[in-house]
């Protein structure tokens, strides 16, 4: 049976964004400018584990899709991260965030400072993208369409709190402005086109929630493993 309710299905996808893990406490704090510099440290650190993984991720995607007009347009996401030359792409950029909030790119890839429960969340999710069908993986991705508010905010905040990170490592933000929503598009052209029974649409909502999953739990284990909510971002 197709389903008709267009707008109840996107409805349930938005739905999502009350898990979102912008609601999480180590995030809110961190809008908020109460992070010391040694979690703000930790949870870069700690989420450089997942920028490196994401073109691993979308590699997976490209791996099982047949379509090879989806492909074309989503090996965009790789070249956005891994970029085409030194110097270029988010990976590169999360690195010079690093710097900037005072880490070495040595200790940013040799992965000491990651904590056990982010390792697991992260990989979880690439053997989600590489072990589930490619449209459930796609719907996983959905969570760019709460990501663009996000940066506005996250940016606001470390350019107001956190005074001590170099400006010029806060590329990153500056760049997933435009580039979430482009892709948040993207993923949601496909899965409407292609999730159109109950069970496909259920499946998919299903993705977006585990995915949301995967962020909260990050942010769970970051905060377990740089606690000190008193601090101040200045500090």
């Amino acid at each position: 049976m197709v389903v008709s309710d267009t707008e109840g299905f996107i409805g349930a996808l938005r739905a999502q964004s009350q898990r979102y893990h912008s609601r999480h406490p180590f995030h809110a704090m961190m809008n908020e400018g109460r992070l010391s510099r040694r979690q703000i440290q930790g949870w870069v650190a700690n989420r450089f584990y997942y920028q490196e993984n994401i073109p691993r991720k979308d590699a997976a995607i490209l791996a099982n899709c047949p379509d090879r007009e989806v492909r074309r347009r989503w090996i965009r996401r790789i070249h956005d991260h891994d970029g085409t030359a030194d110097g270029e792409g988010g990976i590169e950029a999360w690195l010079r965030l690093g710097e900037a909030a005072g880490l070495t790119r040595e200790e940013m890839w040799d992965e000491r400072h990651v904590v056990p429960g982010v390792r697991f969340a992260v990989d979880a999710y690439v053997t989600f993208a590489r072990t589930r069908p490619w449209v459930e993986a796609v719907a996983s991705s959905l969570t760019e369409l709460f990501a663009p508010d996000l940066m506005a905010e996250r940016l606001a905040a470390f350019e107001r709190f956190y005074t001590w990170i170099d400006p010029a490592g806060l590329a990153y933000f500056r760049a997933r402005l435009t580039q979430a929503p482009r892709d948040s598009e993207h993923a949601l052209e496909v899965v409407m086109e292609h999730c159109r029974t109950p069970d496909e649409q259920a499946r998919a909502v299903a993705a977006l929630s585990f995915k949301s999953d995967v962020l909260w739990s990050m942010l769970d284990a970051i905060d377990r493993a740089y606690p000190g909510s008193s601090q101040q971002g200045n500090a």
